[in-house]
């Protein structure tokens, strides 16, 4: 019976505890989401740029100027760190500290982590040098030719005999950027002086080589020069169009200048997304030098041709001093509509207006163009100058005559750039954008005349075409004639040395080749 009661009252009291303790749950649960959907209901960090004025607004500038005042009192004091402790005095502990000190790689080091020398390293009295120096020098664009001597190591008394040896020989302003000077230097005669030149050798031009050498060690300096054979033979480039006419021509060997160059002649006669197809042959044809040393030198394009089949072929070549491309009947290519005086836009268009100084309407007979002062004015076309000076309210102007009656004026000018008589081109400066005579402002006032008749500008666009006749038609086709005969890719092979050249040439012994020269900037 005791036993069995015991276990009755323990029934009866385990549920009480669950419900105790499920009760203490809920309580605890409820009391945390009470508490934090209040907390979640107050407006703690008012917006201070919203209800300005409002208790609200007040409420959260009191919130700022005391969340601020507490930082402030929060702040740390300032005060000195406590430096580290000198050197010691005793000669030994310096000692020390200096054969572990770390040396740094502009004094040699080759780690940054490299002991300085003990007491017990002894400097060189003397270190030994090489008895003789080769370097690559090139001639860089900011440089003369004289300072890539000096770099090098040459002598500043045998940089200016080499210089002037070489001045004899050829211009200076002829060698180009890029140019290497390979330069032997000798042992020095004594120490601190500079190293005596030996041999110093360049390709001055395509077709030469310079080389400054002694004959005897000690001996004067010698110039010797060196003609290279150079064959003029154009390179000469066809193929098929295909898909797309550069990757086709670059595929072919073309240089990238010459193709935008064709493709710009070629430009003027057809249109090429319309009238070229996949079945066209092009033809290319640069000028071209190759030296019988093996070096090659491609130039600009002298011919565009474009094979059509049944349609009528395009022929163009470079002709004349401005380069200009002629068809094969001698005509020039066309340029048309006119080039802006100025970059800028136009601020007073043609017709009746009230003069801004005159103060009166009356005929505006031209534009004017926006630009600041000293800005570059230009021909529109081919012309030549009829009028230059000083010209009333124009102030100063200059008048072109061009091509069927057509004259232009270009007014308020600056400072002119050319003089009556002169013949210009199309882009020409001619003179600088100003405010002289009757004008409130730098600008340029441009007019234009038909057979003496004022038109407006902007309506007016017409072409110019150049025409080749007698002999030098002649001489044209001739040229024309001669090239057309080069076979494609007959350019490209390597020019056969001569007797002479087999003859005078060393052979490199494979111990040589490990004397290669150093390169300097």
């Amino acid at each position: 019976m005791l036993a069995g009661g015991s276990a009755g009252a323990a029934a009866i009291a385990m549920p009480e505890a669950q419900a105790a303790s499920a009760a203490s749950r809920f309580s605890l649960g409820t009391l945390r989401d009470q508490l934090f959907a209040r907390i979640e209901t107050l407006d703690i960090a008012p917006d201070l740029g919203a209800d300005i004025g409002s208790k609200r607004w007040f409420r959260g500038l009191g919130t700022f100027v005391g969340l601020s005042v507490v930082a402030l009192a929060f702040w740390p004091d300032f005060a000195p760190l406590e430096a580290a402790s000198p050197l010691p005095d005793d000669k030994p502990v310096l000692d020390e500290y200096h054969s572990q000190a770390i040396l740094p790689l502009a004094l040699g080091a080759d780690t940054g982590r490299r002991m300085g020398p003990s007491n017990l390293v002894r400097p060189l009295a003397e270190a030994p040098e090489r008895p003789q120096l080769q370097m690559l020098a090139t001639l860089s664009s900011p440089d003369s030719f004289e300072r890539t001597l000096l770099r090098a190591g040459v002598g500043r008394d045998e940089a200016r005999q080499v210089l002037s040896m070489v001045q004899r020989a050829i211009p200076l302003g002829e060698l180009e950027p890029g140019t290497q000077i390979d330069i032997t230097l000798g042992r020095r005669p004594a120490p601190g002086v500079s190293r005596p030149l030996e041999d110093l050798t360049f390709r001055a031009r395509f077709d030469l080589e310079l080389s400054v050498s002694r004959l005897d060690p000690g001996a004067e300096l010698t110039l010797a020069k060196k003609a290279i054979r150079v064959d003029d033979t154009p390179l000469r480039i066809r193929g098929t169009v295909g898909d797309s006419l550069y990757r086709s021509a670059r595929a072919a060997g073309a240089p990238s200048s010459a193709i935008q160059a064709y493709l710009k002649a070629l430009s003027q006669q057809v249109n090429l997304e319309r009238d070229v197809r996949a079945t066209d042959s092009f033809d290319i044809i640069v000028s071209h030098r190759r030296a019988a040393t093996g070096e090659r030198q491609a130039g600009q394009l002298i011919f565009a041709g474009l094979e059509r089949g049944s349609r009528t072929p395009i022929q163009l070549m470079r002709w004349g001093k401005d380069g200009q491309f002629y068809e094969a009947s001698g005509v020039g290519e066309e340029r048309g509509g006119l080039v802006a005086p100025v970059p800028g836009r136009m601020s007073s268009s043609f017709g009746m207006r009230r003069h801004p100084i005159l103060g009166y309407r009356r005929m505006h007979s031209g534009v004017d163009f926006k630009a600041g002062h000293g800005t570059p004015i230009v021909a529109v076309t081919d012309g030549q100058v009829t009028g230059a000076g000083r010209m009333g309210g124009c102030g100063n102007a200059v008048r072109l005559r061009h091509a069927g009656g057509i004259d232009t004026r270009y007014c308020h000018m600056s400072r002119i750039a050319v003089n009556r008589g002169q013949s210009v081109r199309r882009g020409q400066v001619i003179g600088y954008v100003g405010s002289t005579g009757l004008s409130t402002g730098a600008h340029l006032h441009y007019e234009m005349y038909r057979s003496g008749r004022a038109v407006n500008p902007a309506s007016v666009k017409f072409v110019t075409r150049a025409q080749l006749s007698g002999a030098e038609l002649q001489r044209f086709r001739e040229t024309l004639r001669r090239i057309k005969t080069v076979e494609a890719g007959a350019a490209l092979e390597d020019l056969a040395p001569t007797a002479e050249e087999i003859a005078s040439e060393t052979p490199l012994r494979e111990i040589d080749k490990l004397d290669a020269p150093k390169t300097v900037g």
